[in-house]
């Protein structure tokens, strides 16, 4: 198994529609860690880690997002930064605003 961590940015109508309860859940399902949260500028930030195919998965999940949701873009990269200096949490949570 290879494991992998991802750094997501997605853009669109994804604030008060759900996107960040739906991701856990979805995230939760297919057994990874990490977290999601709101950005002030509009966006939702999120970092997921674990097996690479289950973490692909999350991703194709994220450019669709929930029912109510208009995703227009998903930038995945690498962890780079603070963000890369952060623990991943046990199991996937939802965060505070940022």
């Amino acid at each position: 198994m290879s494991t992998v961590t991802r750094h997501l940015s997605i853009r669109g109508l994804v604030q008060g529609v759900g996107y960040r309860w739906s991701m856990v859940q979805a995230a939760k399902r297919i057994g990874l860690r990490g977290w999601v949260r709101n950005r002030r500028d509009g966006s939702v930030e999120a970092l997921a880690a674990g097996e690479a195919s289950a973490v692909e998965a999350l991703i194709r999940w994220a450019r669709q997002g929930p029912e109510g949701a208009r995703v227009d873009a998903v930038d995945v990269g690498e962890p780079t930064g603070a963000i890369a200096a952060q623990v991943v949490p046990d199991g996937f949570e939802q965060r505070e605003t940022a």
